[in-house]
């Protein structure tokens, strides 16, 4: 299983590195962020469990950069467009007076 899993992590990093090279994928965009925060999270996790050190030092290193940016993104994106992001619930309409 944890091969699958090693094979399933570097398949997704190398998914986004291959897509921005050829130019299909921008390095900020949520596609590539999502994709390498997820690949590599699972490239650490199963380094960390081997006992793989500097495995676990790049892959965690990658993870908290993919993370740290698509928290960036995600906020970005928020602040641009507010109504996108209002929790479900009782809605204000205006009211003429």
């Amino acid at each position: 299983m944890a091969e699958i899993l090693q094979i399933v992590g570097a398949v997704l990093v190398l998914t986004g590195f291959f897509g921005t090279q050829i130019g299909v994928v921008d390095a900020k965009s949520l596609a590539y962020l999502v994709v390498n925060a997820l690949g590599s999270g699972v490239l650490a996790v199963l380094a960390l469990l081997g006992r793989e050190w500097g495995f676990l030092l790049l892959e965690g290193v990658w993870c908290v950069v993919a993370a740290v940016s698509l928290v960036g993104v995600l906020a970005n994106a928020r602040r641009r467009r507010p109504y996108l992001w209002k929790p479900p619930g009782r809605q204000r309409s205006p009211q003429a007076h």
